[in-house]
């Protein structure tokens, strides 16, 4: 299919563009394959490149002879096009409608991208699997590689490589996978190095109304304890939905068979419920005339702080049963692709030093979220304006960055990275010119030739010119666990995402330049006090060979 089937007019001028924060532009539009352009003769005035994979719903109003576009994107921003001519605006309107909604992945702009800066690392290649286990096998030597899933026979959603307990085969793993959902038997997540303690996570197992069992999963699972230990099984769902879903072939772990393990459930809603969440509430955001109860009446019944409260909750007693029962967890739900992977990731930032810093933070990405099969392509399919009713859509990724987002403003200076960082990563999951969140799993990348046909994210955050506007200034490593509150008064809305749009960011920027000048201006003091500090004790060392007779 060629681009310009689609593309009825690529042209139009005299169109007036209106956008948050900045006066109307006059100017032409053009589009492209994959960008809505619109450019000004004036000068000083920035163009407007958008992408159309992050066009997420389109409304048409007609006026006379002048017809108006509202463009509603995928990181919630709403742009108006006033366009003249009727005719116009109607093939520009469908344009834009079917060069947003491409059904192939092949014809998305990371195939056609080609990077104009000089790519000095290859981010495809910077976290891979066997990298990641050396991190471990200093410390401990109970656990191994395994190349079971080399071809993505056994678990198409899991990578190629996995880490598993060293006593088990891959025989018995195969055996494992038959008896879990989706074939995602249970794998290494994290080890605390502190204690020898593990995160596993796997799928729900299939016990059906029968009760079947698997004793290859049982060893398996007891494989990770310690004598006299015990572990936690986390089971994302409540008791009611985990019971419900044996009549569908799912179940749980029954205790007559894990003796040694604890379920606890904790409910953490499903991909539709979050889904209606995000609408509701870029709804009450987007509202400019709420009074004070209406504004928050609207966002209580969205219930997103609520789904927040619910994975940090989740997250810290992950990392309590971890850091201070000294005990091994395995974390599921049903898929062990949405709530698992929040629950898993979040644990890791709160025990993990490494996690909070930007190279460990984007190696967390890519174990727990891209390796681990999160379906990124279904869930990110659409935002919070599509009118389409989706099945799959859900912000199961911005809810994981907004409850890390929690946790940096409860830690300021334990973070390398700053909001921007978080923001950058919600608007690649939606719309990028990356290769990286492309597909579902490690399955599907490696039939699109991925690493071969697009460039990869870190590839260009990776750089120093990047990196430094992604820095945190207050940083300051620490080494500890930290615990964050998540009691209702500690939890916020994040204004840097939800209300980017609403209101202009002009004073917090400055607040914030402020703030970055007053560190410098402190760490330049700090050397000066360090050099005198070092010439007085050498006039003080002069002084005292003086004294000596």
């Amino acid at each position: 299919m060629e681009f310009a089937e689609l593309i009825k007019t690529p042209r139009v001028d005299n169109v007036v563009l209106h956008r948050p924060f900045y006066p109307a532009v006059e100017g032409t539009l053009c589009l492209t394959g994959h960008h809505l352009i619109l450019s000004s003769r004036q000068d000083n005035t920035e163009e407007l490149w958008l992408l159309h994979s992050n066009i997420d719903a389109i409304d048409k109003r007609f006026v006379g002879p002048l017809g108006t576009i509202i463009i509603k994107c995928k990181d919630f921003r709403i742009i108006q096009l006033d366009i003249p001519g009727m005719e116009e605006c109607l093939n520009i309107a469908s344009s834009i409608e079917a060069l947003s909604t491409l059904d192939s992945i092949t014809l998305m702009y990371p195939f056609f991208y080609r990077p104009m800066f000089e790519v000095v690392e290859d981010g495809w290649h910077s976290f891979l699997p066997e990298q990641e286990f050396e991190l471990y096998s200093s410390a401990t030597s109970e656990w191994r590689l395994s190349y079971v899933n080399k071809e993505f026979a056994v678990c198409p959603s899991y990578p190629p490589i996995v880490i598993v307990p060293k006593p088990i085969d891959d025989e018995a793993l195969r055996k494992v996978a038959t008896f879990r959902h989706g074939g995602r038997f249970p794998v290494l997540s994290y080890y605390h190095k502190k204690n020898g303690m593990v995160i596993m996570r796997s799928g729900q197992p299939l016990t059906g109304t029968n009760g079947r069992r698997c004793k290859e999963d049982e060893k398996l699972i007891n494989a990770t304890l310690r004598a006299g230990k015990r572990g936690y099984i986390i089971d994302t769902r409540s008791l009611n939905v985990a019971q419900q879903a044996r009549a569908k072939g799912g179940g749980f772990e029954q205790e007559a068979h894990y003796p040694q393990w604890r379920r606890l459930h904790k409910s953490i809603e499903r991909y539709p419920i979050l889904q209606e969440s995000l609408i509701k509430l870029v709804e009450a955001c987007n509202d400019q005339t709420h009074n004070m109860d209406r504004w928050l009446g609207r966002l209580e019944a969205s219930n997103w702080l609520t789904h927040i409260k619910e994975i940090l909750t989740t997250a810290c007693l992950a990392a309590q049963c971890i850091d201070r029962e000294g005990a091994s967890i395995l974390i599921h739900g049903t898929e062990g692709t949405d709530s698992t992977l929040q629950v898993t990731s979040l644990a890791q930032i709160i025990l993990e030093p490494r996690s909070r810093t930007i190279r460990g933070f984007e190696a967390l990405i890519e174990r727990e979220w891209l390796q681990a099969g999160h379906p990124f392509q279904q869930r990110c399919a659409q935002s919070a304006y599509c009118n389409s009713k989706q099945k799959w859509e859900s912000p199961v990724f911005l809810l994981f960055l907004d409850c890390v987002w929690q946790i940096l403003r409860q830690f300021p200076c334990s973070f390398e990275f700053n909001e921007n960082f978080l923001i950058m990563l919600f608007e690649h999951a939606y719309a990028s010119q990356f290769g990286t969140f492309l597909g579902n799993n490690e399955s599907e990348r490696c039939k699109l030739k991925l690493q071969q046909k697009t460039m990869s994210l870190w590839s260009w955050v990776n750089r120093p010119s990047e990196l430094s506007k992604f820095t945190n200034p207050l940083f300051e490593a620490n080494n500890l666990v930290i615990w964050p509150s998540v009691a209702p008064q500690s939890l916020q809305l994040w204004e840097g995402i939800f209300l980017r749009w609403n209101r202009s960011s002009k004073y917090l920027d400055e607040a914030y330049e402020e703030m970055v000048n007053i560190i410098e201006y402190n760490k330049e003091l700090q050397a000066k006090v360090n050099v005198l500090r070092r010439q007085l004790a050498e006039l003080e060392t002069e002084d005292g060979m003086q004294e000596s007779p």
